[in-house]
């Protein structure tokens, strides 16, 4: 698969996928006889793996150290294990923290709408009452 339809299917750019193999985020990329990158299967899988984990917002520096023990075998299964706990422990302390704030912007929202509904229904009705005399003239 080429590099555009890779960058297409994932909706990464092209020099963003360049940059993850310079820094070893994905692994190196076979080429074809053109000297073109050629993307396998498993090439996407850590594509799709690596978006999913910068989407939630670990850090590129994390990922490397994942990739680089993944690479080094089963020995680094438990470090590997232990790095992915961590960041998902933090993960669920930003997703607490984000709870928090929207329960707090809920409810600005909610004492704004209980200040203005009332004092635009008051401006309503003395628009109409104004309508009212008017009319009666």
């Amino acid at each position: 698969m080429s590099i555009a339809e890779v960058s297409k299917r994932f909706d990464i750019s092209q020099d963003t996928l360049r940059y993850y193999e310079r820094i070893g985020l994905i692994p190196r990329i076979s080429r074809n006889k053109s000297g073109m990158r050629d993307y396998t299967e498993e090439d996407c899988k850590w594509i799709e793996f690596i978006k999913c984990m910068r989407n939630a917002g670990l850090p590129i520096e994390v990922l490397i150290e994942y990739v680089l023990l993944f690479q080094q075998g089963d020995e680094t299964i438990q470090a590997r294990k232990e790095l992915l706990t961590e960041q998902r422990n933090q993960l669920i302390a930003k997703m607490e923290d984000m709870q928090e704030t929207m329960e707090r912007l809920n409810f600005k929202i909610e004492s704004y709408e209980q200040a203005v509904v009332p004092k635009e229904n008051e401006l309503k009705g003395s628009r109409e009452m104004d309508n009212k005399k008017k009319e009666a003239k």
